[in-house]
């Protein structure tokens, strides 16, 4: 937030809306005004309103229409009161935030309570602005406020721009990343805002990507694990995993050890590598025993290997004790021993 906006905070969004609906004339248009835009209770449909005061759905659309349009011109004409001076202060918040924000962004940095209704009223306020324009919700943008002088009407086009940038990445990036591939914006901050904007992107430690990528948008316990493991680098046993989603900033991270445990066993996504210690699949792990480990080790060899070699190929993707390999090797039917510590596959005994 500026330091303009934290030493003269703007009036409440409600006294605005009050002063607005004040310069209405009919009744009838305040009611239309006040359920469409939802300014003291939720949305409601043209449908709705239209059956509640007795008129059609399309003479509704009409009258809020003409309303608005109204509304807009003396606001243009400085005939409502702190329309401008609310005006300037999201300006210049946004000024600083690559000129676009989202209502729930935005009413958190002006100071205002966190709540739909609220969000409903800003909005409306905004709407009425003249140099503000509002991007509003849909199924892929959230309800957003731009400078109409940086973004000039083409916010959804420079929006899609982003989104494509990642999707053509095809891995989380770095904003600055998605930017360069995107040719739209060279601003870092508006390219932030922008993604920010989307419904199809979400962000996490500095990351961008798809909303459908858990690395950047764990919805579930299996995905936080996943995303642990990822920035991890390297195998975890499940009790650390635990105590790192505990110490994330995950939305919903009061889970127990044994509910981590039990997802670990069954997502295909992980594999059991030491008592207790997980890897990622995707790292090259497969599952199995350590018997079944050394099997496919000595078939894909095709021929014998001597056991300190087979221990070094399977330390690499189990983290067990030399002397569990060894036991292995010694007490499995399925491998023979041909000279002094050396070992092939019995095809007999695997058949």
């Amino acid at each position: 937030m500026t330091e303009a906006t934290k030493s003269s905070p703007i009036p409440q969004t409600e006294a605005i809306v009050s002063d607005i609906l004040a310069s209405i004339e009919r009744e009838r248009e305040r009611e239309i005004v006040s359920r469409r835009f939802g300014l003291f209770e939720r949305k409601e449909t043209l449908e709705q309103i239209g059956e509640l005061l007795s008129i059609t759905r399309e003479r509704v659309r009409q009258l809020e229409k003409a309303v608005v349009a109204r509304l807009k011109a003396s606001a243009a004409a400085g005939e409502i009161p702190h329309i401008e001076e609310f005006q300037d202060h999201i300006c210049g918040v946004l000024k600083g935030k690559g000129g676009l924000m989202r209502i729930a962004v935005l009413t958190e940095q002006l100071g205002i309570a966190e709540s739909r209704l609220e969000q409903a009223r800003l909005a409306f306020i905004a709407q009425l602005c003249p140099k503000l324009v509002v991007i509003e919700e849909d199924d892929t943008h959230y309800l957003s406020v731009a400078a109409e002088t940086i973004y000039d009407g083409q916010v959804r086009t420079m929006v899609a721009g982003i989104v494509e940038a990642v999707k053509e990445l095809g891995e989380p990036s770095k904003i600055e990343a998605v930017a360069n591939k995107s040719g739209v914006v060279t601003d870092i901050a508006q390219a932030e805002a922008l993604a920010r904007a989307s419904k199809q992107l979400a962000t996490l430690h500095g990351l961008w990507g798809l909303v459908k990528w858990p690395v950047v948008n764990p919805k579930n316990i299996r995905d936080k694990i996943y995303v642990i493991l990822k920035e991890h680098g390297k195998h975890m046993h499940f009790n650390d995993i635990a105590s790192s989603i505990k110490d994330s900033s995950f939305k919903r991270k009061d889970v127990t050890t044994q509910a981590i445990h039990n997802e670990l066993i069954k997502d295909k996504r992980f594999v059991l590598v030491g008592r207790g210690i997980y890897a990622l699949k995707e790292w090259g792990y497969e599952k199995g025993t350590v018997a079944d480990i050394i099997s496919e080790i000595l078939r894909k060899e095709g021929k014998a290997l001597h056991r300190d070699e087979i221990v070094k190929r399977v330390l690499k993707s189990r983290y067990v004790k030399e002397t569990t390999i060894l036991l292995n090797l010694q007490g499995k039917n399925q491998f023979k021993r041909v000279a002094k510590a050396t070992y092939v596959l019995d095809e007999a005994e695997t058949a």
